[in-house]
């Protein structure tokens, strides 16, 4: 089963593409896309759009996990992120890719077991799951290999 997480946003977008058999995880590949904030954000948007196609032709996972948003008290930002995340589902809509969602207390608590989990306690555990020799950098990579971490906990 190839499973490929997504921690959404319009700036950098984390995607993390792990396999799992038998209760035993490999990471295949995982990074950001990441857009160029002095670029129009229907441009921003495109990029993301593109980028996320060409990972997903290049890997062709079985399901896409994508996080859910939080809350955020910055409205304007909450809704940029939103159409981030819009442009996710969208992708992997498309090629007829089953898409499950989590909210980010689901994560935690897949991962680390515990719900109010801090940052750096999911991304220890990512390491330790993944036989990682050091937490993925950038921390929204290692956000979607939580995700897809998440996914794999969650439904087999």
């Amino acid at each position: 089963m190839i499973i490929m997480g997504i921690d959404p946003g319009f700036a950098i977008t984390g995607v993390g593409i792990i396999k799992y058999t038998g209760n035993r995880f490999s990471v295949i590949d995982y990074g950001v896309v990441a857009t160029d904030a002095g670029e129009p954000f229907t441009k921003r948007l495109l990029k993301l759009n593109n980028e996320l196609e060409k990972i997903i032709d290049k890997y062709q996972p079985n399901v896409v996990a994508v996080e859910e948003l939080f809350f955020n008290t910055n409205i304007k930002t909450a809704l940029k992120v939103g159409h981030g995340r819009g442009v996710a589902l969208l992708c992997a809509a498309k090629t007829g890719i089953e898409v499950y969602e989590y909210t980010p207390l689901q994560v935690k608590q897949a991962v680390v077991g515990y719900g109010r989990a801090k940052k750096e306690q999911v991304q220890q555990m990512v390491k330790v799951l993944l036989n990682l020799d050091k937490i993925p950098k950038p921390d929204d990579a290692a956000d979607a290999l939580a995700v897809a971490v998440c996914h794999a906990h969650t439904k087999y």
